[in-house]
């Protein structure tokens, strides 16, 4: 049985919008401190398309790898790997696994479903690892720094619709 963390959220922004945000807008809402590279992270990016790649630019110009894009279909599923071990490092024999599903409430409602699976793959750090993504600190703060930047956008085409009528 895989070992997983699931967070829910509830973003106020059209179901494409949400995953717009969530792929092409990375870099506006990823936690500048949740890096993994030699260098702080200036650049967050997920290739649109499978077999793409997640990885950070970092400020020594050097790149770090996170993972790969394993499922994409815009507007409802995200799939990637996790390739982050234990020690906080990129290793390219190590996959654990994440989806995030946006759900359609209404035309300017989605709830984003985050699943972080195969935590087991961790081995004896897998209690802890399980611990950290499950921490406010891990997959909660992600996700609520992901809200507020949908939701701001949101916020903003609303008034810009509402100034192009008046």
């Amino acid at each position: 049985m895989s070992v997983k963390v699931t967070k829910r959220i509830i973003v106020n922004c059209p179901q494409e919008r949400a995953f717009q945000v969530f792929t092409a807008g990375i870099n506006a809402w990823w936690p500048k401190e949740h890096h993994v590279g030699s260098s702080p992270s200036v650049d967050e990016r997920i290739e649109p398309r499978v077999g793409g790649r997640w990885y950070s630019l970092n400020e020594d110009g050097s790149e770090t790898d996170v993972g790969r894009v394993v499922a994409w279909q815009p507007s409802e599923l995200l799939g990637l790997t996790w390739q982050i071990n234990s020690e906080w490092a990129f290793d390219p024999d190590f996959v654990t696994h994440i989806e995030v599903r946006f759900h359609r409430i209404d035309a300017r409602t989605t709830e984003v479903i985050l699943e972080h699976r195969d935590l087991e793959r961790f081995g004896e750090a897998a209690a802890q690892m399980r611990a950290a993504f499950e921490s406010d600190e891990g997959w909660a703060k992600t996700l609520a720094s992901f809200a507020r930047v949908a939701n701001a956008g949101e916020a903003i085409a609303s008034r810009q619709n509402l100034a192009a009528r008046g």
